[in-house]
């Protein structure tokens, strides 16, 4: 029994040396885990265009870009707002349905 876990061991030990010489790696810092690394230049690169996008991107901070995009938005939920905004343009439409703007 020892023997035949043996021979098992040693058999996969070979397996595993041959596919190594096969590929041509020997754990030189060419090897494809090295690949999973990034160079610290595109990490910068990376970072910088985060910090460049931040302040720009409407999605960071939750809130619409235009002012009047909620409101616009309330009047487009109610269906005679909306109508009313066809004709005779949202502002006014929303006075008169929610008050002031």
């Amino acid at each position: 029994m020892k023997s035949l876990v043996l021979l098992t061991l040693l058999a996969l030990l070979t397996l595993g040396l041959c596919r190594r010489a096969a590929d041509g790696s020997t754990g030189t810092r060419d090897s494809p885990s090295s690949e999973a690394f990034v160079s610290r230049r595109a990490s910068a690169e990376v970072v910088r265009r985060q910090k460049r996008n931040y302040g720009y991107d409407s999605s960071v901070y939750g809130a619409p870009r235009d002012p009047l995009e909620a409101k616009r938005e309330v009047c487009e939920l109610n269906p005679d707002c909306d109508e009313l905004a066809d004709q005779i343009g949202f502002q006014e439409a929303y006075r008169r349905y929610y008050g002031l703007v």
